[in-house]
This record gives C-alpha cells, structure tokens and sequence, in this order.
C-alpha cells in the first residue's frame, strides 16, 4: 500500500516560529520544527519539536498521520509528558493547499503527568506556508486555545 494522495503536500520538513498562552501560564514564545515522512506506507511518519527563542528544547512529540479515505483524517501522538492522544478530524483540499481539523475528545494520561481531557488541532497548508492552531481542556480549564505557530517548508 502507498500513501494516500491527499497526505502527499505536507511531506518535508517545516520551520518557524509560534507563541502559547494559557490560563495557568505566562505567555511565550517558541521556534518549532514539524517533519513528516513517507516510509513508502499508508501514513506519514512525524515528528515535533520546539525550543525557545534562546534555542533551549521545550516540547516534542512523535506520531502517525493517516487517512483511511479522501476526507478523513487520523493522528496518532506520543508525547515524553506522559500523554497520548488519538485524533480524528477531516481533510479538506483547497484551491491552494489543505486543512485538516482533528479532535481528541479523550488523552490517555499517565499517573505522573499534568491533566489534560481533550485536545484540538488545525493544520492549514497554503503553498509552501504552513499554520498550526492547538487547543486543548487541561488542568481544570475548558477547551481553550493554546498555541500558535507559521511554518514555512524548509529545505532538506
């Protein structure tokens, strides 16, 4: 089996730089580095990772893209928090790019880690510009925007 062709656009890697709020944390700032592979399977292979403006690690995680049909999507992530997350959404093909829209109405959580209850991401590809939008329910707030960041594709 291959990849499914509306997986195809977003294979590279992605760089740029983002901002997060919170209702428990100070604002900040991040750059970030998102990859996606095809290891020649029905899914992508990604990989996330940010640092601060300083150039200090911060957060990554790890995971699956696939689309079992034109207008779906699933999202199967790994965080070293301690949080894992199966996210389901749609594809949607523009005239200039794609965006996906994925839930994870639930987050497996380890004993030791923060809570989070559920999670939202959007992904809109527009030529060689890619934006991420990450909300999430977590330590007592409800679904709340948390992050922000424009990538642009990099050179490999």
């Amino acid at each position: 089996m291959t990849l499914p062709p509306q997986l195809q656009p977003l294979i590279g890697t992605w760089r740029g730089t983002g901002s997060g709020h919170y209702p428990t944390i100070e604002p900040f700032s991040y750059t970030e580095e998102l990859v996606f592979r095809d290891v020649g399977k029905p899914f992508l292979v990604y990989q996330q990772r940010t640092s601060s403006p300083e150039g200090h690690p911060m957060h990554m995680e790890t995971g699956f893209l696939r689309s079992p049909t034109p207008l779906s999507v699933e999202f199967v992530l790994a965080q070293p928090t301690g949080h894992t997350e199966l996210a389901e959404g749609t594809l949607t093909s523009t005239e200039d790019g794609l965006v996906l829209e994925l839930q994870s109405p639930q987050v497996l959580v380890a004993a030791s880690a923060k809570s989070v209850q559920a999670t939202a991401r959007t992904y809109r590809l527009t030529n060689d510009q890619l934006s991420v939008d990450f909300s999430m329910a977590a330590v007592g707030a409800t679904m709340t925007h948390h992050l922000h960041s424009d990538l642009a594709r990099a050179e490999d």
